[in-house]
């Protein structure tokens, strides 16, 4: 039986994350300095006697956003989930300023149609699976980075004057 791994579970999410690494896990192993092996394990969330320190996981997600790895921040949101707790993405003032204020309210409203296109499709047959509690997370904290984004950009634009 093959494993599920799920995008909300810390663990699952940083073992999937650093497996898409450019290379995969020998080239991030060179980049973390550590040999593949004792990555493998530290990131194999079977294996319960090797782990990784908070600043082993903190250089991973570093890299692999670096890399342009999808969804790299996963793992970090995964953490705060399971601690009752959300993140999003402060942009940066001039990413910030590239798109309109119009196309950010846009995305903000179709990440919270996803949210409830997603609850919606898992309450079909009157009950929410483990894989569609995932889905409907990982649509929440879309929803919130979208929501942080907006916040964000309305803060920069009022902080510059612009109006």
């Amino acid at each position: 039986m093959t494993r599920r791994y799920l995008d909300m579970n810390q663990h699952d999410a940083l073992y999937t994350v650093a497996r898409k690494y450019p290379g995969g896990l020998d080239a991030l192993a060179r980049e973390l300095d550590m040999s593949v092996n004792v990555l493998r394990n530290k990131l194999a969330p079977t294996i319960a006697s090797h782990y990784p320190s908070f600043e082993e996981v903190s250089l991973i997600v570093e890299c692999c956003h670096a890399a342009g790895v999808p969804d790299a921040h996963l793992p970090l949101h995964a953490l705060l989930v399971r601690h009752g707790m959300a993140a999003f993405l402060v942009p940066q003032p001039d990413t910030a300023r590239q798109d309109d204020l119009s196309q950010t309210v846009c995305r903000v409203m179709s990440e919270v149609g996803a949210v409830a296109e997603a609850v919606s499709s898992a309450l079909i047959d009157g009950r929410v699976t483990e894989a569609e509690a995932d889905l409907i997370e990982r649509k929440f904290h879309s929803a919130l980075s979208a929501l942080g984004a907006w916040r964000a950009r309305l803060r920069n634009e009022s902080d510059a004057g612009i109006h």
